[in-house]
C-alpha cells in the first residue's frame, strides 16, 4: 500500500490515536491497544468541511482551514494528556486533491511538529476494506467508502482484496457538482460508475456501506423498516427495500428530512445527496443486498499498526477475553466452560461453537450489578457491545443466553423484542446454554479449576452430572442440584448426580 507521506504507521503496543483529517470533518479516536479490536477510549468530531467549494476553486476552504488546524492543535495536546505511544495524523480527499493541500500539511506539520500520512484514493479505500474485515473477514462483493470528498470502492472476493476505484462523489462534492439538485446528482453517479467495468460482477452479491454519510442513513433505514435492534454495524437489507427509502430520502426537502428522528442537523442538506449516491450504487453494482459497517478507514489504519499475531486474531474472541479479563471477578477460564458444555453439543459447526465460546467469556458480564438489574444490565451490554464479527442475529442469540444465565426468561417483554431475529432452533439453544452456563458458575462459584473436577455426561436418557473429585460436599449443594434438573428439562432429559 503506497503512502503519500514520509511517515508510516510504526508497531503500537500501547495507546494509539487517529486523527482523520476528512473533506467534511476532523476527528479524533483514541484507542486502548494492543488488541485486536480496541475499544475508543475518546472520540471527538470538529465539523470543518475543509472540501467545501473545492470542486470550483481547487482550493481548500480558508475557514475550514483554520478550524483544521485548531482542532488538530487540541487534538495533539489531548493525545499528549492521555499518554498516547502512537499519534498518526492521515488527510484524505480534500487535501490530497486541493493545490494549496501541500501548504497545509506543511502548515500542520510545523504547527505540533509531526508528519500527516495524505491517502491516495486507492490507500483510503483500502484501509476502508480492511476496517471491514476486522469483523466480515470473508466478505463477498464490493465496499464503498462515502465520505465529504470522494466515494472509494474495492472489491473483496471472500475477504481478498480485488480491483479499486476512487470518484469525486463524497456528499460535499457531489452536492457542489449537481448545484443541490438530488435528482441531478443520480445521474452524475450513474454516469461515473458505468464506465467501472468490474463492478458489474458484485451482481447478487453484497454492497457493504462504510463512512459516515452512510450511516447516517442506516439508522433512517432501521427506524423505518422497525428493525428491533438499533446498531449500525452489519445491519444488512435487500436492495428492493433499501432503494425504496432511498429514493424517498434523495427526493425528500429539508422540512421532512428534519421531521425524521435521529438525523443529525449538520447532516440534512447532504443526506439526500448520500442517497442518491447509494442508490446508485446498488443499481450500478446489483447488488443483493447493502450491509452497513460500523468499521472503516480509522480502524483499517489502527489494525495496520498492531503487531502481527493481535492481527491474525478472531476479533470478536479477542474483544470478549479482554473484557473478560477486565470486567470478571474470579475468572473462571472460558475455555473451561467451553469444554465441560461440550457433551450438549456433539454436532455443533465450527461458527457454533465460535458463538458458545463467547457466551462463556461473556457470561458473568454482570456480576457486579444490582441483583434485581442484573439480567436485564447484562442483555443490554451484550446486544450494544461494541464489537466487530457479529451479525444482528448473533448479538440476539449471545444477549437472550447471557439473560437466560443471569436466571431471566426468554418469555420476558426485554428478550421477545430481538426474538424475531431467529429461528426455533436458536432459541432451543438459547435456554440450553444459558441454563449451563448458570450451572457452570454454580458448581465453581465463577472460580477458576472446579468446574474439571466435574463432568457432564448423556448416558440412556438421563443428563449426568459426574463428580471427579471425592471431596462432594465442595461441589454438591441444593442451588447445584436444582439447576442441574433445570437443565435436564430444558434438555428433555432427567437430571442426575453421579
Amino acid at each position: 500500500m503506497n503512502m503519500h507521506a514520509n511517515a508510516k504507521p510504526g508497531e503500537a503496543h500501547g495507546r494509539v490515536a487517529v486523527v482523520d483529517i476528512g473533506s467534511n470533518s476532523v476527528r479524533l479516536v483514541v484507542y486502548d491497544a494492543p488488541t485486536r479490536l480496541p475499544i475508543p477510549m475518546y472520540n471527538e468530531k470538529a465539523q470543518c468541511a475543509l472540501g467545501r467549494g473545492l470542486g470550483a476553486s481547487g482550493k481548500l476552504s480558508p475557514e475550514g482551514v483554520e478550524c483544521a488546524l485548531s482542532s488538530i492543535r487540541r487534538f495533539s495536546g489531548l493525545a499528549k494528556a492521555m499518554e498516547v505511544e502512537e499519534l498518526i495524523l492521515v488527510a484524505t480527499a480534500a487535501v490530497r486533491e486541493a493545490f494549496d493541500g501541500p501548504d497545509f500539511v506543511k502548515r500542520v506539520q510545523d504547527a505540533i511538529d509531526h508528519e500527516i500520512l495524505v491517502l491516495s484514493g486507492e490507500d483510503e479505500a483500502k484501509y476502508a476494506a480492511l476496517g471491514l474485515l476486522m469483523g466480515v473477514p470473508y466478505a463477498d462483493g464490493v465496499i464503498g467508502d462515502m465520505g465529504g470528498g470522494s466515494l472509494d470502492l474495492v472489491g473483496l472476493d471472500g475477504g481478498v482484496f480485488t480491483k479499486s476505484a476512487t470518484f469525486a462523489l463524497g456528499h460535499i462534492r457531489l452536492s457542489e457538482a449537481a448545484e443541490g439538485n438530488p435528482q441531478r446528482a443520480r445521474t452524475i453517479v450513474d454516469e461515473a460508475l458505468s464506465e467501472l467495468k468490474w463492478l458489474k460482477s458484485v451482481r447478487g452479491r453484497t454492497l457493504y456501506a462504510a463512512g459516515g454519510s452512510w450511516r447516517a442513513l442506516a439508522r433512517i433505514l432501521i427506524e423505518q423498516t422497525n428493525h428491533p435492534l438499533h446498531v449500525v454495524d452489519n445491519f444488512t437489507l435487500d436492495t428492493d427495500a433499501a432503494l425504496k427509502i432511498l429514493h424517498l430520502i434523495s427526493g425528500a426537502g429539508r422540512h421532512s428530512l428534519e421531521q425524521i428522528p435521529g438525523i443529525p442537523k449538520k447532516r440534512i442538506d447532504t443526506l439526500p445527496f448520500a442517497a442518491a449516491a447509494l442508490e446508485g450504487m446498488l443499481i450500478a453494482s446489483g447488488a443483493a443486498q447493502v450491509q452497513f459497517s460500523g468499521f472503516g478507514m480509522r480502524e483499517g489504519v489502527l489494525l495496520s499498526c498492531l503487531p502481527d499475531e493481535l492481527r491474525q486474531q478472531d476479533a470478536l474472541l479477542s474483544a470478549c477475553k479482554t473484557m473478560k479479563e477486565r470486567t470478571g471477578r474470579f475468572s473462571v477460564k472460558g475455555r473451561e466452560m467451553l469444554d465441560w458444555m461440550a457433551p450438549l453439543y456433539p454436532d455443533e459447526s465450527a461458527d457454533e461453537q465460535r458463538l458458545r465460546y463467547a457466551a462463556c467469556l461473556m457470561s458473568d458480564i454482570g456480576w457486579n450489578e444490582h441483583p434485581d438489574y442484573r439480567a436485564e444490565h447484562s442483555f443490554i451490554r451484550v446486544l450494544r457491545v461494541p464489537y466487530a464479527g457479529l451479525t444482528h442475529a448473533a448479538r440476539a442469540l449471545l444477549a437472550s443466553t447471557v439473560y437466560v444465565r443471569q436466571n431471566g426468561s426468554i418469555e420476558d417483554p426485554l428478550v421477545q423484542s430481538v426474538l424475531g431475529l431467529l429461528d426455533e432452533g436458536q432459541l432451543s439453544w438459547i435456554k440450553v446454554t444459558g441454563l449451563a452456563l448458570r450451572l457452570a458458575h454454580t458448581i465453581s462459584g465463577s472460580a477458576p479449576g472446579i468446574l474439571p473436577k466435574t463432568q457432564l455426561k448423556i448416558d440412556q436418557g438421563k443428563l449426568q452430572l459426574i463428580l471427579c473429585d471425592e471431596n462432594r460436599d465442595a461441589l454438591l449443594s441444593e442451588a447445584v442440584l436444582r439447576r442441574l434438573k433445570t437443565l435436564g428439562r430444558a434438555y428433555g432429559m432427567k437430571g442426575t448426580i453421579e
